[in-house]
Parts: structure tokens; C-alpha cells; sequence
């Protein structure tokens, strides 16, 4: 069966995958605080406490892994978890997965300058201000293999 590529996907879809891939980034620092806490009670079991980390660690840590989430998987497939669950994929022109320099500059764009993704609600292509400047695009795709490239509801490989 052919999978249908719909089109730009809208500030709704948009959003509800970026809310999933928000739980997936602090799921992550989370699983890192418990591991670093492990190693630390298996090291010193005596001395143990849980240390309480400061702002300026938490928001280094919050853009380090939310940056390297999203590079990875742009470039390795062009979806996130929340972009799997609702069916989307970042793309470049032909409906290509994007590079990984680029995956990179996009993930720090939409990770320092979150706002930007707001302008796909009035883009009459529901581009948003990074999709713009970087040439990319979020569309439907259910297809599961990032090489087929799906144009106008044909497949290409």
C-alpha cells in the first residue's frame, strides 16, 4: 500500500508532537540524574544524597539533550517520537531527509527560539520562522521508511 503524504502539517499537529518530544527530552534528563545518582550510591553508599542541581546545570542540560535529540533523529530518520506518533517528518526540498549539519542548526534554531514555530499558524504553507530560513518542511508521512520518497501520493526510492 502506498503511503500519502498530505501536505504541510498545521500548528496543532505541530504542537501536540513538540508537547511528546518535550516529555521525551525530560524522560531522558531524568533517566541521566537517576543514572549519575546510581553510580554515585554503588561508589559511596554511606555518604549518599541526592544533590539538588543548580539552574545554570539544568538548562545546560536541558538544551544539550534536547539539541542532540533532535539532530538525531531529523538526520537519521526525520521524525522525533512525537512527530512518529502523529504521522509527521522534517524534510528538505523532494521530500529528502535533511543532512546532519542542517538537523543541527534547525535543533538549536527550534531549542533557543522556540517562538518561531508559532508562525506556522498564519504561514499560508505553515512554514514556521525555521522552516523558512533553513528551506525545510514539516509534512504528513506515515510511510515508515525514510528512503522512499513519497511526491504527490507516488513513490520514489
Amino acid at each position: 500500500m502506498a503511503s500519502q503524504n498530505s501536505g504541510p502539517a498545521g500548528i496543532v499537529t505541530r504542537g501536540i508532537a513538540g508537547a511528546i518530544d518535550l516529555g521525551v527530552v525530560l524522560i531522558l534528563m531524568g533517566s541521566g540524574y537517576a543514572g549519575v545518582g546510581f553510580v554515585r550510591l554503588l561508589f559511596s553508599p554511606q555518604n549518599f544524597t541526592f544533590t539538588q542541581p543548580g539552574i545554570f546545570l539544568s538548562t545546560t542540560a536541558f538544551l544539550a539533550v534536547s539539541i542532540s535529540y533532535l539532530t538525531v533523529c531529523w538526520a537519521t530518520t526525520g521524525r522525533t517520537v512525537g512527530a512518529l506518533v502523529m504521522g509527521l517528518r522534517v524534510v528538505k526540498s523532494r521530500h529528502r531527509l535533511v543532512r546532519w549539519p542542517l538537523a543541527l542548526v534547525r535543533a538549536v534554531l527550534c531549542t533557543l527560539f522556540a517562538f518561531g514555530l508559532l508562525w506556522a499558524a498564519v504561514d499560508k504553507r505553515r512554514r514556521s520562522l525555521q522552516d523558512i530560513v533553513l528551506r525545510t518542511a514539516v509534512v504528513y508521512d506515515w510511510s515508515q521508511d525514510p528512503d522512499i520518497v513519497v511526491t504527490h501520493g507516488v513513490e520514489e526510492s
